[in-house]
């Protein structure tokens, strides 16, 4: 028996036949996330462990067997962080799928890292609570993915990224320990913030197994904005008016035209007015007379920065169908062909900037550009349209993604806001950091991973 033989047959042993699989065909299905721009190897195994005590199981097994180990949730990734390496094991953990505990008196829910986000989100609404983190992908991605990347979504501008949820962890480290940091209480300051430490690590410090989140009261029914503009630069005023009036809407969307022309193919409706080359989608979940005094402002706002319309609704049908033409835009997109997702967050006064720069990009590199994004945070979504069966359009794609990073940089802005840096993004993270942050990573992976078991090779090479 080789040395795999051996540690597939631990891993069964551990895990029992069903959660272990070895088939090329099932596993070349877990080796990818939706990047399809990062490299992807070959894993030995898959592995689906029910329980804490089966992911210590199969870490133990192996780092004594120097097999390296690829955490993975549902795939839903845009950095291939959970891209396979050849001979590695890929861990799974959308088996350990329980919402274990929910407070509603402390505010907080306990639950492993399996459980989709909109499952969760269903859950506390019905004790009049909010899980607030909503990355686009929230009907199908997990909670362990969401931690992982430290991801964001459409209300980040009023309710933060996942870190600004997360109270405490249970990690399964490199040794097979297990490492509880954090709290149950709204304020603690014992010790360093592991916490944030394994928040947005990609796999690469440890698996989580456990998290406690921190809930909010339901807010009330959203009320909707939608604003159109003749040019992107009229779209961008209107962000740095509404920001600079203090305002803090609980999301604020923005899409350009071919954003917008996209999916109003793919939805066989309206979405803009002709003519419109910018769309700003602002809502409100202050409730009230307050909602309709926060969006009275940024309509205002919107008006004094040369909107050609606006139109705001208190109807809750109305707001979620804008809504949904929002979240559709990469479904949308493949109207085109084939789409590759950028994600750079820029300050908010260099969004029209950002636009106007990834236009020119497209324009030079003959690649359709479209860009949504989080105008609230300065987090844009640059996307780029190309035939996936033509390996020179693609090429063009991938330098055009490059350019985008730089001009990211360029403007002030980082080169992932919500994404994370994965296996694609490993140089730019480097020259983001400078080579003392990039040697302080090192130090904290080697510390925890000396044996650099976790996620090799994403993020930052091992010096």
């Amino acid at each position: 028996m080789t040395g795999n033989e051996a540690l597939v047959q631990v891993l069964r042993n551990a895990l029992g036949k069903d959660g272990v699989r070895t088939d090329p065909d099932v596993t070349a299905s877990y080796s990818r996330d939706m990047m399809p721009l990062a490299p992807v190897g070959r894993p030995l195994a898959v592995v689906f462990p029910a329980d804490t005590e089966q992911v210590r199981a199969v870490v133990r097994a192996c780092a004594a067997a120097g097999v390296p180990i690829v955490p993975r949730g549902a795939g839903s990734g845009l950095s291939g962080a959970a891209n396979a390496i050849d001979g590695c094991v890929v861990l799974v953990t959308t088996r350990m799928n329980e919402i274990l505990e929910i407070d509603p008196d402390n505010r907080l829910a306990v639950v492993e890292p399996g459980v989709v986000n909109l499952d969760l989100r269903g859950a506390v609404e019905k004790h009049g609570l909010f899980y607030p983190p909503d990355p686009s992908s929230y009907d199908w991605c997990t909670i362990g993915g969401n931690l992982s990347t430290n991801a964001g979504g459409l209300c980040c501008v009023k309710y933060g990224v996942t870190t600004d949820s997360v109270l405490g962890l249970e990690v399964v480290l490199a040794d097979g320990s297990l490492l509880k940091t954090g709290r149950r209480t709204v304020k603690g300051v014992a010790g360093y913030d592991l916490t944030k430490l394994f928040v947005g690590s990609e796999g690469t410090l440890g698996v989580i197994t456990k998290a406690v989140l921190a809930l909010r009261p339901l807010p009330q029914a959203p009320a909707t904005l939608v604003a159109a503009f003749g040019n992107t630069a009229d779209a961008g005023t209107a962000v740095t008016r509404i920001v600079r009036e203090g305002v803090v809407p609980s999301l604020m969307e923005i899409m350009d035209s071919v954003s917008i022309k996209a999916v109003e193919q793919h939805l066989r409706t309206e979405v803009g007015p002709p003519g419109c080359e910018a769309l700003l989608l602002c809502q409100s979940d202050s409730g009230g007379e307050a909602a309709r005094r926060e969006l009275e402002a940024i309509e205002q706002a919107c008006k004094a920065s040369g909107a050609d319309m606006t139109y705001v609704t208190e109807d809750l049908a109305e707001g979620q169908m804008l809504l949904t033409a929002r979240r559709a835009v990469l479904t949308a997109l493949e109207v085109y062909g084939a789409w590759l997702t950028d994600d750079v967050c820029v300050p908010r006064t260099a969004i029209t900037d950002l636009i106007a720069g990834c236009a020119e990009i497209g324009a030079r590199r003959q690649v359709k550009i479209a860009v949504c994004g989080h105008a609230g945070d300065g987090n844009m979504h640059p996307t780029l349209v190309y035939d996936p069966n033509s390996a020179e359009e693609f090429e063009r794609a991938r330098i055009a993604f490059d350019e985008i990073l730089e001009l990211g940089l360029s403007l002030g802005g980082t080169v992932t806001g919500e994404h994370g840096v994965g296996k694609i993004k490993r140089e730019w993270l480097a020259r983001e950091i400078g080579p003392v942050g990039l040697a302080v990573h090192r130090s904290i992976k080697a510390a925890l991973d000396p044996g650099n078991l976790f996620n090799p090779g994403s993020m930052f090479g091992v010096a």
